[in-house]
């Protein structure tokens, strides 16, 4: 399954969402791409492909696919297959995105800048600058507007290819998760369990998800630094719970899971009431934003579904967000299922849309136990979700 095909339905998608908002153009205007990769380049050209020189590739409402780049980066994008012309230049970008520009004549052109999306802020102020300098003297510097709309449409809408990759990654992580519960015991540190699963990514050949230094999280005591802390010297003893966050790279797309295990005590056959208790309660809040989670329903609609359960078992709000796209990246979109707090801006209030592939993630902290915590990955279908990760109905328990 080749990169190039899934960089030739993004392109595709991408001319058919500014149909939709009725957008002119799009145009990705970067340099040096090793030293700042606009997130919005792996979408519509490919994930490994670098430029040096001033470039800018143009899409249009109209279906024009326009590359304008260095002469020595020409034969590269040429060999995509996702532009119809392909301007190589010298001296100056000047001349040739002027010419272009004249020649599309658009009343409207979205640039890559953001206030809420990281994934759609890819133009750097130096750029930023630098753009408005070439096309002084144009009618087109008057013509931008911010690109976010159509960058969250085309990232988070997954294509069939691009959910199937996001259905491989999970498939490893649930299995290597499989091999975990095999490796358990008493008294194992929090490294002995992450190296144990830098282990079995080596055995396959795979990345983490992440930076390797925080992936996989494990917690293995009440004490434990819940959130993104890397593992540490905490052993795993019995009466306590073990969460383990984690995720793999594979193909160029990513997973993100999060399991729960509890160490039987002496004389236990079961969990103890309070950890079951809160694990029912985790549980039950995913499905309760599993329940709400479809399209056209904004995120933090979901998000209070799931929150409001955990409030009303009695425990305090976590503080985070329930939900967020996974796919190139494991934050990977603009909407967020979250709730409507300043520091994360309109992402809360954008609606869900088919294609959608969103983590469902929410934990407890159990006193002299430790962190009760679930996540699963679901795809957002016409009329729901689709589970893509085998959900965890049970807490695992190690004898």
């Amino acid at each position: 399954m080749s990169d190039r095909k899934i960089v030739l339905e993004k392109v595709d998608q991408a001319v058919q969402i500014l149909q939709e908002k009725d957008v002119d153009m799009w145009l990705t205007f970067v340099r040096e791409t090793s030293h700042m990769h606009d997130p919005s380049l792996s979408l519509v050209v490919s994930p490994a492909l670098q430029v040096t020189w001033h470039s800018a590739f143009i899409l249009t409402q109209r279906g024009q696919r326009i590359a304008l780049v260095g002469r020595f980066d020409k034969d590269n994008i040429e060999q995509t297959g996702a532009y119809q012309e392909v301007i190589g230049y010298d001296e100056s970008i000047r001349p040739v995105l002027v010419d272009t520009l004249k020649r599309l004549n658009p009343q409207c052109i979205a640039i890559n800048y953001s206030e809420n999306d990281s994934a759609a802020d890819g133009l750097t102020h130096g750029l930023w600058t630098q753009l408005f300098r070439l096309l002084d003297g144009t009618p087109y510097a008057s013509c931008f507007i911010s690109a976010e709309d159509i960058i969250a449409a085309l990232r988070g809408r997954k294509t069939n290819l691009e959910a199937e990759r996001v259905k491989a990654a999970i498939k490893v992580t649930l299995d290597i998760f499989g091999e975990v519960t095999r490796f358990l015991r008493a008294g194992l540190r929090e490294t002995d369990i992450r190296d144990f699963m830098y282990d079995r990514l080596a055995d396959r050949e795979l990345a983490t998800a992440w930076e390797m230094e925080f992936c996989p999280i494990v917690n293995a005591h009440p004490n434990s630094s819940i959130g993104h802390a890397a593992p540490g010297d905490n052993r795993t003893e019995r009466g306590h719970t073990l969460q383990i966050d984690f995720g793999v790279s594979k193909d160029g797309f990513v997973s993100d899971l999060q399991r729960m295990w509890y160490f039987l005590d002496q004389g236990e056959t079961k969990p103890p009431d309070d950890v079951q208790r809160a694990f029912d309660t985790v549980r039950g809040a995913i499905l309760a934003a599993a329940e709400v989670l479809k399209p056209g329903v904004l995120g933090w609609e979901v998000d209070q579904a799931a929150r409001s359960h955990v409030v009303n078992a009695g425990y305090p709000e976590y503080q985070h967000a329930t939900g967020h796209h996974i796919g190139r990246t494991v934050h990977d979109g603009a909407s967020l299922l979250g709730p409507r707090w300043e520091r994360y801006g309109e992402t809360p209030n954008m609606e869900v849309e088919v294609g959608n592939i969103f983590t469902l993630e929410l934990g407890v902290q159990v006193p002299q136990r430790g962190y009760v915590s679930l996540e699963e990955d679901v795809l957002v279908t016409p009329h729901g979700i689709e589970w893509l990760s085998t959900p965890q109905t049970e807490l695992w328990c190690v004898k």
